[in-house]
């Protein structure tokens, strides 16, 4: 068999990954330049900063909710002291 003939599938190292419930070693090839395959992680991570769709904008944040709400309070306060003086 000529080496052209070798799919490179094959001369591939395989992927070090195991499964928890038979703990068979997975059968995919590994990502060139790491130890697993794609299914389980190589190249994997969510983006950083606003490209992650995960990413948070800090309008919910909790300190931010209680600065609101601490503004709310006062705005009625001052109201309640407007209506007051009139």
């Amino acid at each position: 068999m000529a080496k052209s003939d070798i799919n490179p599938m094959q001369s591939a190292k395989g992927c070090r990954a195991h499964s928890k419930r038979t703990g068979q070693p997975c059968r995919a090839p590994a990502v060139k330049g790491w130890k697993v395959c794609r299914m389980h992680g190589a190249g994997g991570g969510a983006p950083s900063g606003q490209a992650n769709g995960n990413y948070r904008h800090g309008r919910r944040t909790k300190e931010s909710m209680q600065m609101k709400a601490a503004l709310r309070e006062l705005l009625r306060d001052s109201r309640r002291t407007v209506a007051l003086l009139k």
